[in-house]
């Protein structure tokens, strides 16, 4: 006799005392049971169910002789092997079995078990419960302990299928094959394959399936081999499913469970049951009427104390005193999850018998034949009470039954605790309730959880591979689990902001990684700010060119009726000037953020400017040429010197120029852009030029005149006046074509505020040597050298 399940018989009989003390419940009607064992062998099952099928002290199924007992329920078996065997006799009699531990998922095809009613969740269930765990303590390596069996290969299979789906990994499958003819040299092969998979390093979560037999000798087992380790019964987290209740070892072996210290069991739910530690306070082993078991019960429960208190010398303690000092492994006083079901089990058959004894068409019968003619009735007409039946129990719980026949409830998850002294509890530490939410369908409590002694208290690890931190990615490794795998960093531009990432994501544009790549942080916007440094250098370059433009312009005006002024088409000069002011004046209109307004009039009015002042200079210059071929006796030059001519050369140059840009704007004008790909950490806001071409023609254009002023002016820099102004146009126009000659291969190569920051140099560069070279020379004469500014001087010839 295994003492843990005899709290099953009371539980049972408790319900039934329940009921019949009831009166709203079969009133004037007594319910009775018949107990039979069968001993986990299958042919004792057959015949026991045979034999309830019988009259009471006969051996004769189908036969029955003016009795009014009649069988309306098989409450059992406790596992689904006996369950399966029992079911192919009620099946014949249609008669309602109601089992109250079984799991096999197989029991819940209606087709093959048309009659069978299961007290406890579908195992299904159990494995999502399972997997839940796993994930919630983030075990990803593990090892599964199976009977060598049907139901151990079906456990392994569903198990394999979910720890796939969710990255788990089993390092080891171990089937456990127990028989009582298995040779003892066959027995230490088997325990040397358990000894080499449990000593796995990495794997320290077990998950554990099977029945009583099973528990029993994996216990002994592991009493041995954890003795012979140094530290004693320490090293793994157990996992064990509600198949079996794995406390439930016999009377002289409460030192099996050491080793189970710290393991968490999935257990059948049960809730607190009002009036049944007050019914075990009233059995009386002296006087069992009729409880052919609680005198045995009584004498085990002795010598357990005996055994495990060596002065325990009472023997005449009294039962309550009993039940108090008694381990949990032998006895609890509060209903496990097998005893509850039980439990309810019977009150699920009382209250469908209720419910028929309750109905119009039964009342209409009573009242034309005798009252014990109800107990004639054949039992498939409980069948759609069963299926429909809903009622809460005393202990609070709804039971019903879903489609397959199922009691939808769900699973307790207890925490086993061991102490030195062999006393044992459970405490309660989670639920998988199927009533609840999707958040609140698995709960466990972490702060309550007691741990294996090998653990310090702390929450085991059980990885094959350590986990990958934010920043990094999982890289498997041929040839190994899915679990194995090796930590590498994201690329530059991606992160991955979660532990064991599968890959690295990459950010929005508008934002970049940090330096742990770990998150995504907003860019910062990058143009050219007059808060800059450079942008500050550039603004006051250009507000100070302005001005010492402002100022020879300012002098030449004063000193306009001068020789030196008007030998030099005075009109052109300040042409010249009022350009050169613009062109310095316009490289502020690439400071600052770009908007549609700067954008189109950035390059269009430098371009426009700059043409007009390389017009002018070009004007100059053939002017000087005229003038010298004028003066020759008999030119016919002389009709050539006259303003409208050189008005003609700017303004017929600038045209081309306007036209060019014109077509650009109406077309496809310049425009603002955020480019967010050419610096990793930066938004560039620039202006996008619309149409390349037409910036290039512009610019091309504008190259062209500059050329050409270069080159005339070139020819004319040796002419024999005193002051001849082609040579400082000579050179100022070479400084012009060599900063834009160097401006484009420099501006296509940068980007960002570095383009802008090329440009804005290259106009005031240039601008800066039209000023210098062609004035600078006119204004030292006209200030420091005021005897040189004289016609005299001016018509003079060198020799």
């Amino acid at each position: 006799m295994l003492p843990k399940n005899y709290q099953h018989i009371l539980a049972f009989v408790f319900a039934v005392h329940e009921i019949n003390n009831n009166p709203e419940l079969l009133p004037n009607i007594t319910l009775g049971f018949r107990i039979t064992d069968n001993y986990y062998f299958g042919r004792m099952t057959y015949a026991t169910t045979l034999q309830l099928l019988s009259e009471r002290g006969r051996w004769a199924p189908n036969y029955r002789c003016g009795t009014q007992e009649q069988l309306w329920a098989i409450v059992g078996g406790l596992n689904s092997e006996t369950s399966i065997q029992m079911s192919k006799i009620t099946d014949i009699y249609k008669l309602p079995q109601l089992s109250y531990g079984s799991f096999d998922p197989a029991l819940s095809d209606k087709t093959q078990f048309p009659f069978f009613y299961r007290m406890v969740p579908n195992e299904e269930s159990q494995y999502k419960g399972i997997i839940q765990l796993l994930l919630h303590f983030q075990w990803k390596w593990i090892g599964l302990v199976a009977p060598g069996d049907d139901s151990g290969e079906t456990f392994v299979q569903s198990m394999m299928v979910q720890l796939t789906e969710h990255g788990i990994c089993a390092a080891f499958t171990q089937w456990i094959s127990v028989t009582f003819t298995r040779t003892e040299k066959r027995l230490s092969v088997q325990m040397e394959k358990i000894n080499s998979s449990f000593s796995e390093g990495k794997v320290n979560v077990i998950i554990v399936n099977g029945d009583l037999r099973i528990l029993v000798w994996l216990s002994v087992w592991l009493d041995v081999f954890y003795q012979g380790k140094k530290g004693g019964y320490t090293g793994k987290v157990w996992v064990m499913t509600a198949q079996w209740d794995f406390t439930a070892v016999n009377s002289q072996s409460v030192w099996f469970l050491r080793p189970f210290h710290g393991a968490l069991s999935f257990t059948i739910h049960a809730n607190e049951v009002p009036g049944f530690r007050d019914f075990l306070e009233t059995l009386d082993p002296q006087h069992p009427n009729g409880d052919i078991f609680l005198q045995d019960f009584y004498k085990g429960a002795i010598e357990k104390l005996h055994y495990s208190y060596p002065d325990f010398l009472d023997v005449h303690i009294t039962w309550t005193r009993l039940m108090d000092l008694l381990p949990g492994a032998m006895f609890e006083t509060s209903m496990t999850g097998q005893s509850y079901s039980t439990y309810s089990a019977v009150h699920v058959v009382a209250h469908a018998l209720d419910e028929m004894y309750s109905s119009r068409l039964v009342q209409r019968k009573l009242r034309k034949r005798e009252r014990w003619k109800l107990w004639s009735m054949p039992q498939w007409q409980l069948h759609h009470l069963l299926r429909t039946i809903r009622f809460n129990n005393s202990a609070g719980d709804e039971v019903s039954f879903n489609e397959n026949q199922d009691w939808v409830t769900g699973f307790d998850i207890v925490n086993c605790i061991v102490f030195p002294n062999e006393s044992f509890t459970r405490v309660k530490v989670g639920r998988m309730d199927p009533h609840a939410g999707m958040r609140q369908a698995f709960l466990i409590k972490d702060d309550v959880i007691t741990w294996n002694k090998g653990f310090n208290q702390t929450q085991p690890h059980s990885v094959c591979s350590e986990r990958c931190h934010s920043g990094y990615r999982k890289k498997e490794q041929e040839g190994e689990p899915v679990c194995c795998y090796q930590c590498i960093q994201c690329p530059e531009g991606m992160i991955s902001n979660q532990s064991d990432a599968g890959h690295c994501d990459k950010c929005p544009d508008e934002k970049h990684p940090n330096h742990k790549q770990d998150q995504c942080i907003p860019k910062t916007i990058h143009f050219l700010s007059i808060n800059d440094p450079l942008g500050i250098i550039f603004f006051l370059s250009s507000l100070g060119l302005s001005l010492i433009t402002s100022l020879i312009l300012v002098t030449f005006v004063k000193y306009q009726d001068t020789p030196i002024i008007k030998a030099n088409n005075r009109d052109i000069t300040y042409i010249l000037l009022l350009s050169l002011l613009l062109s310095f004046l316009c490289s502020l209109l690439f400071i600052g953020q770009p908007s549609k307004v700067t954008c189109l009039l950035r390059q269009t009015t430098f371009l426009l400017v700059f043409s007009v002042a390389v017009s002018a200079v070009l004007a100059k210059t053939i002017t000087v040429i005229l003038a010298f071929e004028a003066t020759k006796p008999g030119s016919k030059m002389r009709k050539w010197l006259r303003k409208r001519v050189t008005n003609s050369i700017v303004l017929g140059c600038s045209l081309v120029q306007l036209g060019v840009c014109t077509v650009w704007i109406a077309r496809n004008p310049p425009f603002p852009e955020l480019d967010m790909y050419s610096e990793r950490r930066e938004i560039i806001i620039q202006c996008h030029e619309g149409s390349l071409t037409m910036f290039y023609c512009a610019l091309c254009y504008m190259g062209f005149l500059a050329m050409v002023s270069f080159l005339v002016a070139f020819l004319a820099r040796k002419l024999p006046d005193s002051f001849n102004e082609a040579k400082f146009i000579s050179f100022s126009m070479l400084v012009f074509c060599s900063v834009w000659v160097c401006f484009v291969p420099t501006y296509m190569s940068t980007k960002g505020k570095s383009m802008v920051a090329v440009e804005i140099f290259s106009i005031l560069a240039s601008g800066a040597g039209l000023l210098g070279c062609i004035f600078f020379p006119k204004c030292y004469i006209i200030i420091l050298k005021p005897n040189l500014n004289s016609r005299r001087h001016v018509m003079s010839k060198q020799s």
